[in-house]
């Protein structure tokens, strides 16, 4: 299985959906303590601003002047490690 990435709405929210249950619902804001470790390692990205994990999605947001490019590769073998291996 692999991970399916999609926009959304908001050019600056993308949704990962992993095919498995990711728990939540649950959010989780840059700059605060992450009690989830795939939440926190997530944060960690630089210009990842917050984290939604619900059903089988997750759903990330960045700063306007943050780049997918920069961001999805890594979420995406953050994500794969944590829910698909």
């Amino acid at each position: 299985m692999s991970i399916s990435v999609s926009n959304t709405p908001n050019p600056n929210a993308l949704k990962f959906t992993v095919g498995v249950p990711v728990g939540g619902p649950s959010t989780f804001v840059a700059g605060t303590e992450a009690d989830d470790v795939t939440a926190a390692q997530l944060l960690e990205l630089e210009g990842v601003t917050s984290v939604f994990m619900t059903a089988d999605f997750v759903t990330l947001s960045k700063l306007p002047d943050a780049a997918w490019d920069d961001i999805a590769p890594p979420a995406e073998a953050i994500l794969a490690d944590a829910f698909l291996s």
